[in-house]
């Protein structure tokens, strides 16, 4: 799945892979907001995204297979 997150007073998102399921984000987001922790997110080559929650501008979960490019498609 992959997960665009907008940060306050950037010009550009932030744009993740990962595994996590779309319940798994908003529940990590969800609690993130209302304890005022860090928004982690693994991504999908072992790596993890911090966000800290008073930066996030918005978040968009996208379940949509990515478009398949080249002769294989």
């Amino acid at each position: 799945m992959e997960i665009k997150i907008g940060i306050q007073m950037a010009p550009r998102e932030l744009m993740v892979e990962t595994t996590a399921s779309a319940q798994e984000i908003k529940q990590a987001l969800t609690t993130a907001l209302a304890n005022n922790t860090v928004f982690e997110v693994a991504d999908k080559r072992g790596g993890t995204v911090l966000v800290p929650p008073d930066k996030i501008a918005y978040v968009e979960l996208d379940q949509s297979e990515p478009r398949r490019m080249g002769f294989g498609a």
